[in-house]
């Protein structure tokens, strides 16, 4: 029989466990641009950025197989929600707090099975920029709404440093800058995350070299991965189209 003490050492146990297998995931970034939402990662050989319905999609860190479950439930959800009710009614908010985060919160509290490694971002673009809607989604089922941009990666402090470098952006930025700005942030958190270091301790403070910026010096790792950008793009007759960036238009906003 299983005690209160049994359980919550459980969970501190399964706590542990996903954030260590987190830590080594390539960041995930979701912003608006002028022209609609971003969201911008880099990737092994797998794909992280998918299309979910007509106006959302989702990038994530986690172990694939756990990625592709979660993007399976969000499917079957969203295209069930929309026949049978209407296609207006499939939103981010019911998408992530009536379907997928009870199902991650369930997971990660039974003790008997294997907690879900994941940790995502949902973008939502709607027909205007005031209605456009980000969700970040975390395997214990903690969830929390933006509508500028929002983050995903393997440690806090790393999301926290990344945010701070996505809060100066204006939402109305061109496509290559806010793109510019999410592939820095990226480095930042993906350095940090490796590193384990938090950014407001001195030890960083001490080791940080301020004439090579988080970009270049995650230079080796980048030349492992793939930049995978994809855009929920708003044009004139108010529709909503998903697309992958092309390579063309990924290296033309590079930092330097």
């Amino acid at each position: 029989m299983m005690t209160p003490y049994d359980w919550n050492e459980s969970v501190r146990n399964r706590m542990e466990f996903v954030e260590e297998r987190l830590r080594s995931g390539s960041p995930v970034i979701g912003i608006r641009y002028s022209g609609g939402l971003l969201l911008v990662t880099l990737r092994g050989t797998q794909s992280k950025t998918f299309e979910i319905y007509d106006r959302i999609a989702m990038s994530a860190i986690g172990a694939p197989s756990d990625v592709e479950a979660v993007r399976i439930a969000a499917l079957d959800f969203a295209h069930q929600e929309g026949f049978a009710r209407s296609p207006d009614d499939v939103t981010v908010n019911r998408l992530v707090s009536f379907a997928i985060s009870p199902a991650l919160k369930k997971a990660f509290g039974d003790a008997w099975s294997a907690p879900l490694v994941f940790r995502g971002v949902f973008a939502e673009a709607g027909s205007a920029p005031e209605h456009d809607r980000f969700a970040t989604l975390n395997f214990d089922g903690n969830f929390a709404y933006s509508s500028s941009f929002a983050v995903a990666a393997g440690t806090t402090p790393a999301e926290e440093a990344m945010r701070d470098v996505l809060t100066a952006l204006s939402p109305d930025v061109p496509l290559q800058e806010a793109l510019r700005a999410s592939l820095e942030a990226w480095a930042l958190g993906r350095k940090l995350a490796l590193s384990g270091v938090d950014p407001d301790s001195e030890e960083e403070e001490t080791s940080a070299n301020p004439a090579v910026s988080p970009w270049g010096e995650m230079e080796d790792d980048r030349a492992q991965l793939t930049t995978e950008a994809a855009v929920l793009e708003r044009n004139t007759l108010g529709e909503v189209g998903f697309r992958f960036l092309t390579e063309d238009e990924i290296a033309l906003s590079l930092p330097h």
